[in-house]
């Protein structure tokens, strides 16, 4: 049996290996170490803060359907450069932990991001199958969310409230870039091909991703919270299908800018898209 500090072998299938292959691989206990410090710099640390807002929301004075969870707010009000100075700075300072995950695996000698298919070796394939995902996705996601927002379960979800300034629609679409790219990153090709070193089952590490996905989300309540775990384990079915994160950073890319674009250009002017 192998010890707890012995190295760890290298990981050929997806989200499902075992270590690095190489002498002086990590051990266990560093990856461990390594794969909570991540997460308590990224997702895990907004799963916990949703879960507080949640809570929040759940014990306040009247339904979950009379709130509102703002995605994209302003930072600087009346102050457009400001403004426009925090938007990105929080863009940026956002995905620092993607390119922590690109140093670690540089440093096992896994090849960076290429590790887990983020690179632009198949730019066709990881953007016509993003498309056709996002088509599935996007639709019934939609449903769902007006769905549970009408049974009183979901806070409703405001995607944007940006001044009507020059950069509101590239701040939309490169905060929807962002998001894709840190999720999927950290919560599929990272988190997965950790917890394979650390000789979870795959059916172990499949719960365990679908599951941060949706606690992160559940600021927006139990609609937020289902709809983001099912979301989860197709992603990760598909990750382990192609090999590749590059369709799931498409089509959530494309989820959110159809999302945080269509809310800019169709809130009060349509009666079926609830606003605030």
């Amino acid at each position: 049996m192998q010890s707890d500090t012995s190295p760890v072998a290298d990981a050929d299938v997806p989200g499902q290996g075992s270590g690095t292959g190489t002498e002086g691989a990590p051990s266990r206990s560093i990856l461990r170490s390594e794969t909570l410090i991540v997460l308590a710099l990224s997702l895990g640390a907004s799963a916990l803060s949703a879960l507080i807002s949640f809570v929040g929301s759940v014990t306040k004075p009247g339904g979950l359907k009379h709130q509102a969870a703002t995605l994209n707010a302003s930072h600087a009000p009346g102050r457009p450069w400001l403004d426009l100075a925090w938007q990105l700075f929080g863009i940026a300072t956002a995905l620092v932990p993607v390119a922590l995950v690109a140093h670690l695996l540089l440093r096992e000698r896994a090849g960076g991001l290429r590790a887990v298919g983020f690179d632009r070796r198949r730019p066709g394939f990881d953007l016509s199958r993003g498309v056709g995902i996002a088509a599935v996705i996007g639709g019934s996601g939609l449903l769902l969310y007006l769905g549970a927002r009408a049974a009183g379960v979901n806070l409703t979800v405001v995607p944007e409230a940006l001044p009507e300034v020059w950069w509101k629609i590239p701040v939309l679409i490169a905060s929807a870039v962002q998001n894709a790219v840190l999720e999927e990153v950290v919560v599929v090709g990272y988190l997965l091909r950790r917890l394979g070193q650390l000789g979870w089952s795959p059916m172990a590490a499949l719960a365990a991703s679908s599951l941060l996905r949706g606690s992160y989300h559940l600021y927006q309540g139990i609609g937020g919270f289902f709809g983001n775990m099912v979301m989860g384990v197709l992603f990760v079915l598909l990750y382990r299908r192609w090999g590749r994160v590059g369709p799931l950073v498409a089509a959530h890319a494309l989820i959110d800018i159809v999302a945080f674009v269509g809310y800019a250009v169709l809130a009060g002017r349509v009666g079926w898209l609830p606003t605030r």
